[in-house]
């Protein structure tokens, strides 16, 4: 199987190793190794946007994810088969046209989401790390996210951002996925992804906590991870490069 992988996964698995580093060197506890997967989820939104800006959908995939979507009902009649047509055939310009009103509504929407997922995380795991509980909920954040990059987080960050962005480079445009996308698709992309990894990663991180943080159980956290991430990311580009919607 592994001589079946990508490039984009090595970068992956690479990139999710950092962590380790931190928790076998730098001294890393379950709040930092957590706080580093919420960056993650930034770094990701961030990508999100220029594929937003990039993508291009080829005439027929709109048309096909449309007549789908009909089809479910049953089987189309000519008025449903034109229209079809009709959307297909100026699907360009209504995926150009639109991602003037998603791409902003998604930064919002996405940044609303990050940060209240980041007071939780930081608020739940990280109040032991806080300098100085009397400040504003937003500088404490700041400070939290500050010394989580103090303590190597830096190059962790740097690492899981080259790994999507190879990923960028490598699949959406050197294999064409931005033809087979469109920016309503990719406006809910990221939301799967961190619902199903960040729910597995926070009740993980609870357990580890109660457990004194030993370094056996952080490595055990970090390497599920990484594996769940190979699944996700199989599956996102499977899609993608299938032309599926």
């Amino acid at each position: 199987m592994l001589e079946k992988l990508d490039r984009s996964i090595w970068f992956l698995i690479g990139a999710n190793l950092i962590p380790l580093v931190g928790v076998l060197f730098w001294d890393w506890s379950t709040f930092e190794v957590v706080a580093l997967y919420w960056l993650e989820n930034v770094i990701i939104g961030a990508i999100n946007v220029i594929k937003m800006i990039t993508c291009s959908p080829e005439p027929g995939l709109m048309e096909s994810v449309m007549a789908e979507k009909i089809a479910k009902r049953g089987k189309l009649n000519p008025e449903e088969r034109e229209k079809v047509a009709e959307f297909g055939n100026s699907a360009g310009l209504v995926n150009n046209g639109i991602k003037f009103f998603l791409i902003p509504f998604f930064a919002v929407h996405y940044g609303g989401f990050c940060l209240g997922h980041g007071f939780f995380v930081f608020f739940l795991l990280g109040r032991e790390h806080a300098m100085n509980w009397s400040t504003s909920e937003g500088k404490m954040l700041l400070e939290l996210v500050q010394q989580t990059v103090a303590t190597g987080g830096l190059w962790a960050a740097l690492g899981l951002l080259a790994s999507h962005l190879y990923s960028f480079f490598a699949n959406f445009i050197g294999k064409g996925e931005y033809r087979r996308t469109a920016a309503p698709m990719l406006m809910v992309a990221p939301y799967g992804r961190i619902v199903i990894l960040h729910i597995a990663i926070i009740f993980g991180a609870f357990a580890i906590m109660a457990l004194g943080s030993p370094v056996f159980l952080l490595a055990l956290l970090i390497a599920g991870k990484i594996i769940l991430d190979i699944k996700l990311h199989l599956r996102s580009h499977r899609k993608l490069q299938a032309g599926e919607s």
